[in-house]
């Protein structure tokens, strides 16, 4: 299971079209070696641009306003056929066998997740405080300032509790595809009387990747960042790199608030939440250009289940 941090993909689709040939070659090479990829990616930048586009044409009449599932929708089927673009092209070239299929994903949420209740993540442009207000008087949407730099309109972030079309992605698995699934962390959905509906919310994409890697049976969670390995005082003189992590270990280092909330701290909770399931596997947190190193040798930082004391106390 791989998860693209952003910096496999670029800020306008040219960009982004020859970011992604790059990452497509990455990944050919893991494909040639006889592994079978589960892909999601992020869709941050993306996601906003669109967002912006549909609200500023909505604001001069010539556009409905698009809610923000929909948005999310749009990203992962243009960043979904790149990706798939690219691969085809790379297993063309080095004669691999696995079909890339980008699927349009859906992920269940909780409407009574606490998220709900205090929205945070921010999307969209930055406006002025008034701006700001008289849009959320006029949509209901919440609206917070952002650290310093403008307000913007904020959204739920909840935890994703399953992936809808988890059979069909199965499916594909079996019949040897290379599967592009749930980019941007899915499009939230919540579960009613006359069935799925769409929210708006951000689900984090490293946590819906540890989902799947969970449900798909993964033998290895690859989450891929800008950085190669873990920190511990990142940044700081003191800073120290780590090699192999244990959840134990982790644990604590969360304890100690050693992992930023916007950056590596969602990163290691993805890779702590499949590791509790699947203690046989490994996680690895690791940069795109060094992949390879990371899957077979001693590139990234390694995570693997230890049991926690508190676990060790109840198994005894």
């Amino acid at each position: 299971m791989i998860a693209l941090g952003g910096n496999a993909l670029g800020d306008s689709p040219a960009e982004q079209l020859e970011r992604v040939k790059a990452t497509a070659q990455v990944l050919t090479d893991l494909a040639a070696d006889g592994i079978q990829l589960i892909i999601t990616h992020g869709n941050g930048p993306q996601v906003g641009v669109i967002n912006a586009a549909l609200e500023a044409a909505h604001g001069q009449g010539i556009a409905p306003r698009f809610p923000f599932a929909e948005c999310g929708a749009m990203t992962q089927g243009y960043i979904g056929y790149h990706l798939q673009q690219a691969l085809a092209n790379c297993f063309a070239q080095r004669g691999i066998a696995q079909i890339p299929v980008c699927v349009v994903t859906q992920v269940r949420v909780d409407p009574k997740d606490p998220a709900f209740a205090d929205p945070t993540k921010p999307i969209g442009r930055f406006m002025t405080e008034e701006e700001a207000k008289r849009l959320a008087a006029q949509t209901g949407y919440t609206v917070k300032e952002d650290a310093g730099r403008g307000w913007r309109r904020v959204v739920p972030s909840p935890a994703p509790v399953d992936v809808v079309e988890f059979q069909a992605l199965r499916r594909l698995l079996e019949n040897g595809c290379a599967v592009i699934a749930s980019g941007g962390g899915g499009i939230p959905v919540v579960r009613t009387a006359e069935g799925y509906r769409g929210v708006d919310a951000v689900i984090d994409k490293d946590r819906s990747a540890a989902l799947m890697a969970t449900e798909l049976g993964a033998d290895m969670l690859v989450i891929l960042t800008a950085v190669d390995k873990v920190c511990l005082n990142y940044g700081k003189p003191d800073q120290v790199t780590l090699d192999r992590l244990s959840t134990r270990e982790a644990e604590r280092y969360i304890r100690e608030g050693h992992f930023a909330k916007g950056s590596m701290l969602p990163k290691i909770e993805a890779c702590l939440s499949f590791l509790r399931v699947r203690s046989d596997a490994t996680a690895v947190i690791a940069a795109l250009d060094n992949v390879r190193n990371a899957v077979y040798a001693d590139g990234g930082t390694k995570l693997y289940y230890e049991p926690s004391y508190r676990g060790q106390l109840q198994q005894n």
